[in-house]
């Protein structure tokens, strides 16, 4: 029996959202004072997308949403797993990022627009690296271009004595419309009976890497590592994140009725509560995880509860939907968009939580203060 000291957590990795999430909360508290300045353009707040991941104002015409995400730090799996293969995989880490940004974006029910590049590094001798530079760069557009958004452009900063010298920051923003207006996805529509859609990930997507890394330093080979089906460690880290923009833009022109959307990132399978509402989310019918998920936990000696609250688990993306609409948003997602679905729980009524029934995990609402 593993005793609990000897358990990996992502918060004795270096993550604790527990720390984390006050501050957020006070922002957006301090942030609803500044709303009206909205005035000034004709245009009013939508106050309760606040808490949620992508911010929404009202215009004349339309409603426009705004994010700002960043990748965190697998671009530090990549610069160790570069020293074994010779591959920079930096093009995988643009479409990393711009899938964070985006899969936050669409999520109330945004089309995006225009995307932001924000490349922060420790110093300018980063880019001098011109197969790295290239490949960043080739990356970032093809992952626009698969989001169906412009890149606008960017900041390069140096920011010697904050950032390593030899690592960088990748973020960025976006802009997106939401139009018809009644398109806008905050919740307010989830009932009692709605059916939860989970579409498949391509793996571990971008968060969790901090768990991830300090499980590599474990590893006597570290990122060489071979796993069961003989990829690297390293590598499998590294397989791009989905862009679920394309998803989610069909089920809109089909007529599927969303009545909310949850991207899996931090906080894991805690997000699938995020909504304001008080209800219980019943997961009876879990994906298998990917192999990378089954590695980290047994190499971790990491429990299951933390592996749900930390890793999506196999799960990228989560849909809300009446239970009719099922089988038509099944057979888009999967003819369309070639993503797998699973229909995987239930929305009851009930307290706010998170019931995993087949590993016996609950997530109390406490679990998740994120608003």
């Amino acid at each position: 029996m593993i005793k609990k000291s000897k358990l990996l957590t992502y918060s004795s990795s270096g993550v604790n959202y527990e720390a984390i999430d006050p501050l957020k909360r006070l922002a957006q508290l301090r942030a609803k004072k500044t709303s009206f300045n909205l005035r000034f353009f004709g245009a009013r707040e939508i106050e309760a997308s606040r808490g949620e991941s992508a911010y929404v104002w009202e215009e004349k015409d339309c409603l426009r949403a705004f994010v700002i995400e960043g990748l965190g730090t697998k671009n530090l799996v990549a610069d160790e797993t570069r020293k074994i293969t010779g591959k920079t995989y930096y093009n995988f880490l643009a479409q990393d990022t711009v899938a964070m940004i985006i899969n936050d974006l669409v999520v109330v029910g945004a089309e995006p627009q225009v995307v932001g590049a924000y490349w922060a590094v420790g110093n300018s001798d980063w880019f001098a690296d011109k197969k790295r530079s290239k490949d960043l760069v080739n990356g970032w557009a093809k992952a626009c271009n698969l989001a169906g958004a412009v890149w606008g452009g960017g900041e390069t900063p140096t920011l010697k004595n904050i950032i390593e010298p030899g690592a960088i920051d990748l973020g960025g923003s976006a802009i997106g419309v939401i139009k018809p207006k009644e398109r806008l996805t905050l919740g307010d529509k989830l009932t009692d009976g709605d059916v939860i859609l989970l579409v498949e990930s391509s793996g571990i997507h971008a968060n969790g890497l901090t768990l991830a890394r300090a499980v590599a330093s474990k590893l006597k080979r570290g990122y060489a590592t071979r796993l069961a089906d003989g990829k690297t460690y390293g590598e499998t880290l590294l397989i791009a994140t989905h862009i679920y923009g394309g998803l989610v833009k069909d089920f809109f022109e089909n007529g599927i009725d969303i009545h909310y959307m949850v991207n899996i990132t931090g906080h894991g399978w805690r997000k699938l509560m995020r909504a304001k509402k008080e209800l219980t989310y019943f997961m009876e019918n879990i994906p298998q995880p990917q192999l990378i998920f089954q590695f980290i936990q047994e190499k971790g000696r990491i429990s299951d509860s933390e592996m749900y609250r930390t890793f999506n688990m196999g799960a990228g993306f989560a849909l809300f939907v009446p239970e009719n609409q099922v089988k038509k948003a099944q057979d888009i997602a999967r003819q369309k968009n070639r993503f797998e679905t699973i229909k995987a729980g239930v929305v009851k009524k009930g307290p706010r939580q998170v019931i995993i029934s087949p590993k016996k995990i609950i997530f109390s609402g406490k679990a998740l203060k994120i608003r």
